[in-house]
């Protein structure tokens, strides 16, 4: 797992040099004929990075999108107006059972088809009228990572191919900004021993990085084994907030830009809570200084439309050094195995 994380900035680079041209050719089509509606189908990790997308083509785009719910077409047997939209499969195998029945279903139902996946030989390649890979290499760990921010990666550049408002200039920084997440390994692998015997814990993120909420809290929980609930700052305050007393450990993603004023209110009403919290961030966000004696600062200034893939590195980080920490393995979690097929 950590040699997986450490692999990003380069597989990152290769994923946005490789499928450039054919995001250019897709760019072009879309001109031509632009979605009504964008519908994304994922599970597990991959239904995280689908999270992502939803706020990244919306705010970028204009185009609404929805989440699929694979279970209409297969335990309740009905079919879904797909006609006009543009669907999207995204798996890091490509085997997806369930996610691969919504994208048959859509192309039987007239709609454009992407699969976003890993594996150029998969059931996914097959089924898509599209397909864009995730050149990230074979992923040994069973704890997903730079197939994850890979397909962040491919979710900017379909953004930008349905008319975002996304530079390529700022896409091929984004390597960078990776490589400078990793600077923090040895500072996360320290934080990691406070938390030991951590057994329960929130994870916190809104906008952009809502979805990162949901891929650290899933990290901890698979490679862990802590009870790891994850909110919307605007959720958490409609009730989970009660469960929080004195030391309850909370992870925040806090980046500076729209969403820093409710994330700066969640840690102020924790503060006072006396919870333990500890926050990511980068450095053109001070603030958090003030408000939090631990945080994870990535060593650079990042604008908030491209602090998830950067920001999801500390905590990948942090998954795996707790694990070891706890004398687990991260790339064996019991019960667990590499491809899930579920319908």
């Amino acid at each position: 797992m950590l040699e997986e994380i450490r692999q990003q900035p380069v597989t990152l680079a290769r994923t946005l040099s490789s499928e450039l041209k054919k995001i250019e050719k897709f760019r072009a089509l879309m001109a031509k004929k632009k979605p009504s509606l964008v519908v994304l189908a994922a599970r597990g990790t991959s239904d995280n990075a689908a999270q992502f997308g939803r706020y990244l083509i919306e705010i970028t785009t204009g185009i609404p999108v929805s989440l699929a719910a694979p279970s209409i077409h297969t335990v309740y047997g009905k079919s879904v107006n797909y006609k006009d939209a543009l669907v999207v499969a995204i798996s890091q195998s490509g085997e997806s059972t369930d996610t691969n029945v919504v994208l048959q279903h859509a192309r039987e139902a007239g709609a454009v088809t992407v699969g976003i996946t890993n594996e150029a030989k998969s059931s996914m390649t097959e089924i898509a009228e599209h397909v864009f890979l995730v050149r990230a290499g074979r992923e040994k760990s069973v704890a997903a990572t730079k197939t994850y921010t890979g397909q962040l990666m491919m979710l900017y550049l379909l953004a930008y191919a349905l008319g975002g408002d996304i530079r390529i200039a700022d896409l091929e920084a984004v390597p960078d900004l990776a490589a400078s997440a990793l600077t923090l390994e040895r500072e996360v692998a320290a934080l990691a021993e406070r938390y030991r015997f951590m057994h329960h814990a929130v994870v916190v993120g809104r906008g952009l990085n809502y979805s990162n909420a949901f891929e650290f809290a899933l990290k901890m929980m698979e490679t862990s084994y802590v009870v790891a609930e994850r909110f919307s700052s605007a959720d958490f305050l409609h009730g989970p907030i009660a469960m929080v007393e004195p030391n309850f450990p909370a992870f925040l993603f806090a980046p500076s830009g729209p969403t820093w004023k409710s994330m700066e209110e969640m840690l102020v009403k924790l503060q006072g809570l006396k919870a333990e919290t500890v926050v990511i961030s980068d450095k053109g966000n001070p603030a958090v200084g003030r408000l939090t004696a631990r945080a994870m600062t990535i060593p650079a200034k990042i604008a908030e439309l491209y602090t998830p893939i950067p920001y999801i590195i500390p905590a990948q980080l942090f998954a795996a050094s707790l694990s070891a920490e706890k004398g687990l393995n991260p790339d064996q979690p019991r019960t667990l195995s590499k491809v899930t097929l579920t319908l």
